[in-house]
């Protein structure tokens, strides 16, 4: 049975630091035990931080960044290089400066790729790039989430047709944040995941942290949960109400 583990400190700045700590040891182990980690990112204010806070800690250099993958959970469907898609934030924050294998980076496919501005496509895409292993899904060793205001994750949204996708991957429509179309692994590949880190910080994301943990099934954060451990990575104000 999976377990859940909720970590409370006092502000973002030290929950950035707090979460790149435990994200460079989670690697550290999974190399250790099967040769190589499966590392899914999130984008959003806090991911950028935790990406750079990773650059900081010395304990990264025991990382054998050639025998990483990484993927992620959801993507906003623009161009390449676009400064809004989590790929580039990642890149910019941590990923250029990596000796990373560029093969085992698998940024979600950008509206000017090989298939143009068909998201179903692209989606399809990442399916058969999640599926190139052998297997539907890598074994994912951690896959991290941001919480949005309205207990959203990834970029499967409360009420949203494309919350109850199956599959691994889907084109999100008509998403009721900006931009409308999107990249998002379902509800399943997320639940597929060894460990499911949530992370919010701000009394913006108090309510929502609250329903969620309060078991409001309503919302796709409450149903994010590794297959071993469910993390919930908060700040104090994001932690208010529960």
């Amino acid at each position: 049975m999976s377990e859940t583990v909720v970590v409370v400190v006092p502000d973002a700045d030290i929950l950035a630091s707090a979460v790149a700590a435990r994200l460079v040891t989670t690697i550290i182990d999974a190399q250790a035990v099967r040769g190589r980690a499966d590392v899914v990112l999130t984008g959003g204010r806090v991911a950028a931080k935790v990406l750079r806070a990773v650059k900081e800690l010395p304990a990264a250099g025991a990382i054998d960044w050639s025998r990483v993958d990484l993927w992620w959970g959801d993507e906003r469907f623009l161009p390449s290089g676009d400064p809004d898609r989590n790929e580039t934030q990642a890149r910019e924050a941590l990923l250029d400066g990596l000796p990373l294998a560029p093969e085992r980076v698998h940024p979600m496919p950008a509206a000017d790729g090989p298939d143009g501005d068909d998201a179903k496509a692209a989606a399809d895409r990442y399916v058969r790039e999640l599926a190139a292993g052998g297997d539907p899904l890598p074994r994912f060793d951690v896959l991290m989430l941001g919480v949005g205001e309205d207990g959203h994750v990834a970029s499967l949204f409360p009420g949203h047709p494309d919350a109850t996708a199956e599959g691994t991957a889907t084109a999100v429509h008509d998403s009721p944040k900006p931009p409308p179309t999107r990249i998002s692994l379902t509800m399943a590949a997320i639940r597929s995941a060894a460990e499911v880190w949530l992370v919010a910080a701000g009394p913006d994301k108090a309510a929502a942290v609250g329903a969620a943990l309060g078991g409001d099934t309503s919302l796709p954060a409450a149903r994010a949960a590794g297959a071993a451990k469910t993390v919930w990575l908060l700040d104090t104000a994001a932690a208010a109400t529960r």
